[in-house]
């Protein structure tokens, strides 16, 4: 049985800054230009840097040449074209990569690599597969409503796939959609395991998993729903554990602190809201963090940074100190919003000296992908 709690809004609850200043000097590295299509998602994988377009293209670059100016000749070598509409979200796992796309699929690549020949991607699945379709389309059971004219089976989504996530052993894919379902996957067989349908109230647009296998779900209905599986007479399924409440508008992206301790919401009120812990089935939020003047579009957090990405046409550098959080960089460069982030540390150090470098990957509504470098002296 689930415990269900709901953390109201709490209007007290005011930006929280700090005066803590860190050495820090930044600066973009390289800009990956695009062709007449924004980039729509990002992924680090192995020795590769892969994008989702607006155009149905997947796309890997090596992440050892992305210092210098990249060379557009050889990036349409390794071009994978899929499905129809924005590439929505890519998640990495071992020699597998998992795309969400517009046209309401999954599909499943296999990266091979062969030191004779370009790297490339091999579509293996796409998502629901046709055994899964074939032995669930014909019993009525198995059919659910999807609108007032429209029936399904509940393996498919029913409008764009949004985000996905992947369990930290890689056995099991999350999905949400703009159709209001949860869906969970196993990463193996590619089936189908359960479907939660009406998770939220409006389309959900982002997703993060817990290693603890608890999913937390974002949607435009401006709340975040927890969700943990349990047992029950017909098998493992996933129950709502507590809806937070706090952001004004809808919610765009979700990610953990490097530990878990906290949880990070970024929303169409321009808000970053931090979530801690207060029970094993509940969360407050401890901090709203303002700064950009337009929606957060995406987040990203490295190390002990979050990196949050916007319609403003920044990135910004944030730290925590205790429940504070400083801005301790603006990056100015794309002419459109940021649409997608994702970060490393650079192992390759800073020119500068500086104890510790970062790679922040940004990726724009204006075509580019802009690769920038962090530098902090400690």
């Amino acid at each position: 049985m689930s415990h269900l709690q709901t953390s109201e809004s709490h209007d007290d609850l005011q930006g929280q800054y700090c005066n803590y200043h860190l050495p820090i000097t930044h600066h973009c590295v390289s800009t990956i230009k695009g062709d007449n299509s924004y980039i729509s998602s990002l992924a680090l994988g192995g020795k590769f840097l892969y994008t989702g377009s607006s155009n149905k293209e997947i796309r890997m670059m090596k992440r050892n040449t992305l210092r210098a100016e990249f060379d557009q000749e050889k990036l349409s070598d390794r071009v994978v074209v899929a499905g129809n509409g924005a590439v929505k979200s890519l998640v990495v796992s071992a020699d597998k990569i998992f795309s969400a796309h517009q046209d309401h699929k999954i599909r499943v690549w296999r990266v091979d690599e062969n030191e004779m020949q370009q790297p490339k991607l091999t579509l293996l699945a796409t998502l629901p597969t046709f055994s899964d379709r074939t032995l669930n389309v014909l019993l009525p059971k198995n059919h659910v409503r999807v609108s007032r004219h429209k029936r399904s089976t509940w393996v498919h989504h029913n409008d764009t796939v949004s985000a996905l996530a992947m369990s930290r052993d890689g056995l099991v894919v999350y999905s949400v959609s703009w159709d209001r379902t949860l869906k969970i996957w196993n990463a193996n067989n590619f089936k189908c395991l359960e479907s939660v349908c009406n998770a939220h109230d409006d389309a959900i647009n982002a997703v993060a998993v817990s290693s603890n296998g608890d999913v937390y779900t974002g949607s435009t209905d401006k709340t975040i729903k927890i969700w943990r599986k349990s047992e029950s007479p017909k098998g493992e399924k996933h129950s709502l554990i507590t809806t937070l409440k706090k952001h004004k508008s809808g919610i765009n992206a979700l990610a953990f602190s490097t530990n878990e301790n906290v949880l990070y919401s970024g929303g169409s009120d321009r808000l970053i809201i931090a979530w801690e812990k207060i029970d094993e089935d509940d969360m407050a939020a401890v901090a709203v963090i303002k700064g950009h003047v337009k929606s957060i579009l995406c987040l990203s957090v490295v190390s002990d940074l979050l990196c949050s990405g916007s319609a403003d046409e920044t990135v910004r550098i944030w730290k925590g100190i205790e429940k504070c959080y400083c801005c301790l960089a603006v990056l100015e460069g794309h002419s459109g919003p940021v649409k997608c982030l994702t970060s490393e540390t650079d192992h390759t150090g800073c020119s500068c000296d500086a104890s510790t470098s970062y790679l922040i990957y940004s990726g724009g509504l204006d075509y580019d992908i802009k690769v920038w470098q962090i530098c902090i002296a400690l």
